[in-house]
């Protein structure tokens, strides 16, 4: 392995674990249920093939190039996650043992109403929609691909192990809450869980929403 890649994995790792929307999605399904949790994080994973996709197709660069299309994802990315936000905020207001009655699909046992479509759906369009991503990979990638190497194999190479480590560190959260599940689901615990991820995630919408081009 050379020294490039080596330091790619780290600052991927990083990358990777850093809180973000994506995270405090994943903690909130995952005290939902394990399912929900696992469901979330497969999505999250998701959406970031998509950017992998599109940054080594080079369509990211037609976003970050045109400012029109670049603003309509990230006032997409930040609706969607300020949407998020409220509907923690409101059913942290609302306290446990509130939500509606669980479908067909849920899982654990009924424990809740977040069934793994919609968990799924929600880590993937909560990535898939976040407007930094194709900023970061065109930003990133490029500069671990050492001189007189084939970009396209290089790239792919790095994105794939962006995507192979989300593979493994967003289900690891979901299972540790769930494995923690027991104090964090208590009735307060989860109260103030829940209206501290809304919290973030509406601030986090907002600055998406209002704020200026992120490039």
């Amino acid at each position: 392995m050379d020294a490039q890649l080596t330091a790619f994995i780290g600052v991927a790792i990083v990358m990777v674990a850093l809180p973000g929307a994506d995270f405090t999605v994943v903690v909130r399904n995952a005290l939902a249920s394990r399912t929900a949790g696992v469901a979330t994080a497969l999505g999250v994973a998701g959406g970031l093939l998509v950017h992998t996709a599109l940054a080594v197709a080079g369509l990211a660069a037609v976003l970050v190039a045109v400012p029109v299309l670049f603003r309509i994802i990230q006032l997409l990315g930040g609706a969607y996650v300020l949407w998020l936000g409220l509907s923690a905020l409101y059913a942290a207001r609302r306290g446990p043992g509130q939500d509606a009655e669980p479908g067909p699909d849920d899982a654990d046992g009924g424990r809740t109403g977040m069934g793994t479509g919609r968990a799924l759906r929600q880590g993937f369009l909560t990535n898939a929609l976040n407007p930094k991503a194709p900023v970061l990979f065109l930003s990133l990638l490029p500069q671990f691909v050492p001189a007189g190497a084939a970009p396209l194999p290089r790239t792919l190479l790095l994105a794939a192990i962006v995507v192979v480590l989300a593979l493994i560190w967003f289900p690891v959260v979901a299972l540790l809450v769930d494995r923690l599940g027991r104090r964090l689901r208590r009735p307060r615990t989860a109260r103030a869980i829940e209206g501290g991820s809304g919290a973030a995630l509406t601030a986090l919408g907002l600055v998406l929403v209002t704020g200026p081009l992120l490039h």
